[in-house]
């Protein structure tokens, strides 16, 4: 069985101009099969699964020990685990949880982390640290305040209780694992975090909450096969829907489409809409370009921001993701007011539906191109297939606008700027320009 469909009914494909970037699938098969073959594209060619696979197996009696793993990550490095866990292993926002605990310390949040420090027993608690650079201060930080913590908690014991997700060979966090003889999985080279979900980075996490692993990834593979495997060119190419859903998002980008909402009518898959905005985002938003992703949760968000999507500025663009086999749930019961006569014994899980297909009608009729990506099951295999087929398309996408989609150049003069703010050697530039920003005069209000 297919892991879903894209449906294209409602996409106005017949009011975009599509055909200057069909005609380039030749070129784009080129180059993927180039780069897939150059170790550039990981999450495609998949060559590190095996070995990942076997290494989670047999640190799995390891990971059995703990009750709690506290992540430390941030953007890819953490956004993919908690969507895994939302839509896989939400037991502990539901009452009566009895473990495991996925903990994720993805912000500069000093009560939150002394929380962890308050309330986490130490000795039941794997802290997992994901940087592949192991330059990234957000979470290098907080893995000094952790180490620390558990060294005077547990003694010598401490290396024990870490694993370090980071490169095989550079920086400081395999500096540690050389050091310490700590855990440690490997990044693979060429893996940026926002395509990582589907390596330890997201793995990891899931393993331990028990997930089914090896199906996630069975899915992955079945969609990326058609984009990795020998022989590709553009007839196999132009028929692939990660290739179809790159024309589009191209295409509606030239129509003044500059908006993309991601609309979530799978409940506990609400935060791969998080996910997917950091992937189209940070791929995409380049020199002056680009569609910026709105993530949306159904039905919530029929409530607040749908206003604005029906009724606003006619720039926007949806994907909305489906699954029509979710669970019904319980009956509505037969003893309530005749106002409400049109959902007495029916199945919970029927609103749902019927909410979903009225706010897709509603945005069709409101002129807001969309395709519903309608999952066949909510299940892992069908998760891996999506992350796969979003990052093919995000991909293929930006070769179509002439960016490259891999890098994420402004959001390293961030970095660069708050470094510098902390006296970080060198970076004279950066100092001379924060220096010229805060010594301006003020313009300010209160409230």
């Amino acid at each position: 069985m297919a892991a879903g469909t894209l449906d294209w009914t409602n996409a106005t494909l017949d009011s975009l101009t599509t055909a200057p970037y069909r005609a380039q699938a030749n070129e784009l098969a080129g180059r993927m099969a180039s780069e897939v073959a150059a170790g550039k594209l990981p999450f495609l060619s998949m060559g590190y699964m095996d070995s990942l696979l076997d290494e989670l197996e047999q640190i799995r009696p390891s990971l059995a020990k703990f009750d709690h793993l506290l992540l430390l990550g941030i953007g890819g490095s953490a956004l993919g685990a908690r969507a895994l866990q939302q839509a896989f292993a939400p037991g502990q926002d539901l009452p009566g949880h009895q473990g495991p605990w996925l903990w994720i310390s993805d912000n500069v949040g000093a009560s939150t982390l002394e929380a962890y420090m308050a309330k986490l027993p130490p000795e039941k608690t794997l802290v997992v640290t994901v940087s592949k650079s192991g330059g990234t201060i957000e979470t290098v930080g907080q893995y000094f305040i952790i180490k620390k913590w558990l060294m005077e908690k547990l003694g010598d014991a401490w290396k024990d209780n870490i694993l370090l997700v980071t490169d095989a060979n550079n920086g400081f966090l395999r500096e540690e694992v050389n050091r310490y003889q700590t855990m440690s999985l490997t990044v693979p080279d060429n893996l940026g975090g926002r395509y990582s979900v589907l390596s330890a980075v997201g793995l990891l996490p899931a393993a331990f909450l028990g997930m089914n692993v090896a199906s996630m990834v069975a899915g992955a593979r079945e969609v990326a096969k058609g984009l990795s495997a020998p022989g590709l060119d553009g007839c196999k190419l132009a028929a692939h829907p990660a290739f179809e859903l790159a024309v589009w998002g191209r295409a509606l980008m030239d129509a003044n489409f500059d908006e993309m909402i991601f609309f979530s009518y799978v409940p506990a898959m609400a935060s791969f809409g998080d996910w997917f905005a950091q992937l189209w985002a940070e791929s995409l938003g380049k020199q002056g370009r680009g569609s910026q992703p709105i993530p949306a949760v159904g039905v919530t968000d029929q409530h607040s921001v749908n206003q604005m999507f029906l009724d606003g500025k006619r720039n926007k663009s949806c994907l909305l993701l489906s699954c029509p086999s979710l669970p019904a749930g319980p009956r509505f019961p037969h003893d309530i007011p005749d106002k409400f006569d049109y959902v007495r014994g029916k199945e919970y899980g029927e609103l749902l539906q019927a909410e979903g297909l009225g706010t897709q009608m509603a945005l069709c009729k409101c002129g807001v191109p969309l395709v519903e990506v309608r999952l066949s099951e909510d299940s892992p295999h069908a998760v891996g297939a999506m992350i796969v087929l979003f990052g093919a398309a995000t991909i293929l996408t930006g070769w179509l606008m002439g960016i490259n989609p891999l890098d994420q150049p402004a959001v390293e003069l961030g970095k660069r700027l708050a470094k510098a703010r902390l006296g970080a050697e060198g970076l004279e530039e950066e100092k001379a320009d924060l220096a010229a920003f805060l010594n301006v005069t003020r313009i300010e209000q209160e409230f």
